[in-house]
Formats: structure tokens, sequence, C-alpha cells
């Protein structure tokens, strides 16, 4: 049967839609206007795209400023970057991201709140397993969460303090400390402990 057949059997079905033939002209076009091609598929050279990387992508760091330059704060920032204090420019998005000296902490930053993801150790449970995720907003409401950040272009922070989207990061080998410059509200992050105020 060619596929011009399967037309023709689709019209009789749809004009003539009596019990009987309905039931020979669906079976027929079920049996008859299938095809299947025998072998392997292959893709076209360079037709695949490469392939989803498995591993997260290095990202630069964050060193001080090897002289002391006046900074300026992000343009979404009102508030006046100290010196001492190196600045974290926010993406398109409005969004900062950092991970810790140690690798084994990442955030995201933005002017409503503090996104952290790490193998905490002592966590509440969520749906069943331990919380991997700590969220602080600008007004002190924490919130534990199940959740993978992604491969996200965090910028690795050293023991130094930071300025990002109106918080204050202060980073030391003990763990790191987000304080939102408005309302003094934030949390402290380590991998044994997380402590909001």
């Amino acid at each position: 049967m060619s596929a011009g057949d399967c037309v023709q059997v689709s019209d009789r079905v749809t004009t003539k839609a009596s019990g009987r033939q309905l039931t020979l002209a669906v079976a027929l076009l079920l049996a008859g206007c299938t095809s299947t091609v025998d072998g392997n598929p292959t893709a076209a050279p360079g037709g695949g795209g490469p392939p989803e990387p498995s591993f997260r992508t290095p990202r630069p760091t964050t060193a001080p400023p090897s002289s002391p330059a006046p900074s300026k704060p992000p343009p979404s920032s009102s508030t006046k970057v100290p010196a001492g204090v190196v600045p974290l420019p926010p993406d398109e998005n409005g969004y900062v991201f950092i991970e810790t000296k140690s690798g084994r902490t990442r955030c995201q930053i933005s002017t409503r709140q503090v996104d952290c993801e790490a193998q905490f150790t002592n966590t509440p449970l969520k749906d069943g397993e331990h919380a991997n995720g700590v969220s602080v907003s600008s007004d002190g409401t924490v919130q534990w969460v199940l959740g993978n950040l992604g491969d996200i272009p965090v910028v690795t922070i050293d023991y130094l303090t930071y300025q990002a989207q109106g918080w204050r990061i202060k980073a030391d080998i003990d763990g790191t400390r987000f304080t939102n410059d408005r309302t003094g509200h934030g949390m402290f992050v380590s991998i044994d402990n997380v402590e909001t105020f």
C-alpha cells in the first residue's frame, strides 16, 4: 500500500463512517501506512554538537586589588563600598555567583536573598532527605531546601571582605558571613554550622 492509498483510506474513513467499513479502513490504515527503515542511526559529522559537560567549568578567582584604587559600587547598589572591600559586580540578571576558597560552598546573591549550596553535615530533613541548600532573605527569613544551583559562573573568593548586591560578604577559614547592608540580617555558613541573624 502506498502513501496515496493511505490518503484514500483516510478519505473513506471520514466520508463513509459506517461500523464495518470504519473498522476495515482503520485496520488497513494501521497495517498499511506504517513504514520501517532497517539499519542503525548515525549522526552526520559535526551535526550532533558537543556533549554536555559532566564537570563544572573552571572560573576565575577574585584576588585582592594590587593597588588601592577607588572602587565604585555595582550599578544596582546604592551603598558606598568602603576601602578594603572588594566589589563583586552582578551579571545582566542581577546575580552574583561565588564559590568559597575551599570549593565546598557555592552561593548565588541577589538584592533580595542569598542562596548557598553545600554538603552540610547537620541539616534538617526535606522530603525525607537532608537539605543541601539554605537561603536567607534580606528580612532574615531562612529556608532550607533540596536542590542544585547548576553550572553557575562562580567567582572563587579568597579570605577577604566583599560587597555584592547590597550584601557584605566576609570570608575566612571558619566560614562565610553574609550581612544585608540595609537590614543587618543575614547568615553565617560553614559545612558544619549555619547560623542566621
